[in-house]
């Protein structure tokens, strides 16, 4: 049997042709406001969720509303994914284990839900021939030097008994599970790396920087800075990577590649520290932990993570509008306003 991919009128996802997506792990932080974003251009939106790292209350206020359905389960569950993916026009997945702090102290977790459950959506997806965009992330250039990280770049890995780095073998595989679908069938699969993605609703539960800091400075608690505060990374406001998750599913050039998504603008955590300090007024002093004290033995981090935008902004004109300071004092905000960590 030959398979073959048909086209969707083309037109602006968030205001053309009206279809129906399922967005796997919409319950989590990115997950949740690109759920918003769908319904708020008139698209209907399935959730396949099963509320592990992700929470209810991002999407409490979504229920009822015309177009949008949880369903609680998870992409582990083979039928459940194929009947989702058999209702919808094409896929978002975004279910993953998420944060450090997770990735380190449940590596079967960490990998058994990433493969797995990419292995799943992939197979349905083949199936029914539905897009699919699938989020992988920066931790995949490992400790590579070569900056900034090129598409087409090396990944440098580290030890298999280092736990770090399951989470980055784990995405590489659903990467390249991605692209062999492409490959073998032509199945449309995009891959979005993302880089350090941060915003309202982000907790600091499994081991994110930003809202952790917020919350401490907000409780005139010291600013906890793990390693010697040097490393620098580049942090992107979830709008922003929200339009260019959205821009690359609608671009019909992006199937079978993979693309950077996130912000250039570098930091060290240190500075970020001191920023989080000025915006919030706050008497928090920063205090240095060892990643010796803050992480089992052999834990390793890269020093510095910027990404290469110049693929993505050819592809589809993606540019971050929001600055890091504009995207801490969203945060800011949002935790004045009663988000819990």
């Amino acid at each position: 049997m030959i398979n073959i991919w048909i086209e969707y009128p083309s037109g602006n996802l968030l205001g053309g042709f009206k279809m129906k997506y399922l967005v796997t792990g919409g319950s989590g932080f990115v997950g949740s406001h690109l759920c918003e974003t769908l319904l708020g251009a008139g698209h209907q939106v399935l959730v396949l969720d099963n509320l592990s790292t992700g929470s209810y209350a991002n999407i409490e206020h979504l229920e009822g509303k015309p177009g949008f359905e949880l369903r609680v389960g998870s992409v582990n569950d083979y039928d459940l994914v194929e009947e989702c993916v058999r209702e919808c026009s094409a896929v978002f997945h975004l279910a993953s284990a998420v944060g450090v702090r997770l990735i380190v102290d449940q590596p079967v977790l960490t990998i058994e839900s990433i493969v797995n459950g990419t292995d799943n959506v992939l197979k349905a997806s083949s199936r029914y021939r539905r897009k699919v965009l699938i989020t992988s992330t920066s931790e995949v250039y490992g400790k590579s030097d070569k900056l900034p990280f090129r598409e087409d770049g090396d990944s440098v890995i580290g030890a298999t008994t280092t736990r770090r780095w399951a989470y980055a073998c784990a995405k590489a595989l659903d990467e390249f599970l991605g692209l062999a679908h492409w490959h073998e069938t032509r199945l449309p699969v995009v891959i979005v790396r993302l880089f350090n993605t941060v915003g309202p609703r982000q907790t600091g539960q499994y081991g994110m920087v930003i809202p952790r800091f917020v919350r401490q400075a907000l409780s005139n608690e010291p600013i906890t800075v793990y390693g010697d505060g040097m490393q620098a990374r580049c942090f992107g406001h979830v709008q922003d990577i929200i339009t260019g998750i959205a821009g690359l599913m609608e671009h019909t050039g992006a199937a079978g590649q993979v693309f950077n998504i996130g912000n250039d603008e570098e930091t060290t955590i240190l500075d970020l520290a001191n920023r989080v300090i000025a915006l919030t007024g706050s008497a928090s002093k920063i205090k240095i932990i060892p990643f010796s004290e803050a992480y089992p033995a052999g834990f390793e981090d890269m020093h510095r993570r910027i990404p290469d935008l110049n693929k993505v902004k050819a592809a589809i004109g993606y540019a971050p509008k929001r600055n890091l300071d504009a995207i801490l004092t969203d945060v800011i905000n949002q935790f004045k306003g009663g988000q819990k960590v």
